[in-house]
């Protein structure tokens, strides 16, 4: 599949990117970005674009520590309940 460019805008700022698959989820995600940077940026006493972007990774990077520990939890839930249907079916 052939790069697509994508124009989106982040707190005021314009970005080219090239999107692998399709186009519209690079806007979206850019979307929820600003978003999170507006909100940061409405929430903060600064209006600095590089201190709202690093506040704005520090909540996705908590955002994707979360998620990362749930998936953990659901693999070894798996894997537990994985390991009682073979000693179910084993008898």
């Amino acid at each position: 599949m052939s790069r697509q460019a994508v124009k989106v805008h982040i707190f005021n700022q314009a970005y080219s990117l090239l999107a692998d698959d399709d186009p519209r989820e690079i806007e979206e995600l850019a979307q929820q970005i600003d978003h999170l940077m507006a909100s940061i940026a409405e929430r903060s006493s600064t209006v600095d674009s590089t201190r709202v972007a690093v506040l704005a990774c520090l909540h996705l990077a908590d955002q994707l520590r979360v998620a990362e520990r749930k998936v953990k939890s659901f693999e070894n839930q798996s894997a537990r309940i994985g390991s009682l249907l073979e000693e179910a079916l084993g008898s």
